[in-house]
């Protein structure tokens, strides 16, 4: 699936969504971490993996305080924070392009500034939109002068901000993708909200709504339950090691959760199977000896009239069945018949 199809499609698939592994920044400008969290995304089933693109004075003041979970990263200062991975650039982004087009995986890359969206405008086929930017109209209209689809997280927004965001990007006649999303990290499960996913898909009916997950993996039962609520694109934070101290790694998925995931989607695609109830193949055998039959419940010789107390339903189902008893009665036999035996017109 290419990302370019989630726009086109004006119904995709029910659950197979569009998999992002947000690599982000936990590659902490090493380039050989950067082409192995490509190739460890590539192995789990992901169909993009998506970076994050700035440079920490364009994005934060140094008066910007933290607002994720200090035992886990200790930086009490955004700013400071996000210095210590703002040292790829174009060059390097190029790069991580080149390998994800060798072997076949969509590269991605939020940009938080004007620079940086410049010239990620030639390297991706669609922008995201951080949540954090959802008020930035300025940013906004100035992504949507690329012509390339939206993907906008909602984290931290309400309904109106959301349909304020959306028709700024659709009045430039810009194509969006609305995705779920809670501005915590970690977001304990209890927090996650996952039905709102149905309430954009009631106010966004034209729109494609997928989910921005910041729990911690576990199970992952949060990006299958979002599936079956309706997201189209499931995007969840990617580390190559989940105990590495600091940044996003405490609240990312690695290969084996990702490839858990996707493992289990195929699976749970097959369980959901065909929304149209008819009777498949294999049930063909139950029907027919599960199903039950007209059967006479004592013996009757030839010329008895059949009577509603002459009659029981039993298996198999290969006789008449149990509705059409009406049909048979008060006729005649043409022969004998035997306790137990189905009841066929051709007794008659």
């Amino acid at each position: 699936m290419k990302i370019l199809n989630i726009f086109k499609k004006k119904k995709l698939p029910l659950f197979d969504p569009y998999v992002i592994a947000e690599a982000g920044v936990n590659h902490e400008c090493n380039m050989k971490n950067a082409l192995q969290l490509i190739k460890e995304a590539k192995k789990g089933g992901a169909h993009a993996i998506k970076f994050q693109t700035y440079k920490a004075d364009e994005l934060a003041s140094k008066y910007s305080p933290s607002y994720w979970d200090l035992k886990k990263e200790k930086t009490k200062n955004q700013n400071q924070l996000f210095k210590k991975y703002d040292k790829f650039n174009e060059s390097d982004y190029k790069r991580l392009k080149k390998y994800c087009d060798k072997i076949k995986i969509e590269f991605l890359s939020t940009p938080f500034d004007f620079n940086s969206a410049k010239f990620l405008s030639k390297l991706v086929k669609c922008f995201k939109i951080s949540s954090s930017d959802i008020t930035n109209k300025p940013f906004i209209k100035y992504l949507c002068k690329f012509k390339k689809p939206i993907i906008l997280s909602t984290g931290a927004s309400n309904l109106n901000e959301i349909k304020r965001a959306v028709n700024w990007i659709e009045e430039e006649n810009v194509k969006v993708a609305i995705l779920h999303c809670i501005l915590n990290y970690p977001t304990k499960d209890i927090n996650a909200n996952l039905n709102m996913i149905t309430s954009l898909n009631k106010n966004f009916p034209k729109n494609i709504i997928g989910y921005s997950d910041h729990t911690l993996p576990k199970d992952m039962i949060t990006l299958f339950t979002s599936t079956l609520l309706g997201a189209k694109i499931i995007e969840k934070h990617f580390t190559l090691n989940k105990r590495l101290k600091g940044n996003d790694h405490y609240h990312s998925m690695d290969r084996r959760d990702l490839s858990k995931f996707t493992t289990n989607l195929n699976r749970l695609r097959k369980i959901i199977g065909n929304s149209k109830k008819k009777i498949i193949s294999t049930e063909l055998i139950s029907k027919k000896n599960a199903r039950r039959s007209i059967v006479i419940n004592k013996d009757l010789k030839k010329g008895e009239k059949i009577k509603l107390s002459d009659l029981s339903y039993k298996r198999p189902g290969t006789g008449l069945p149990p509705f059409e008893f009406k049909k048979v009665l008060n006729k005649k036999l043409r022969k004998n018949i035997y306790k137990d035996q189905l009841l066929t017109f051709k007794y008659f």
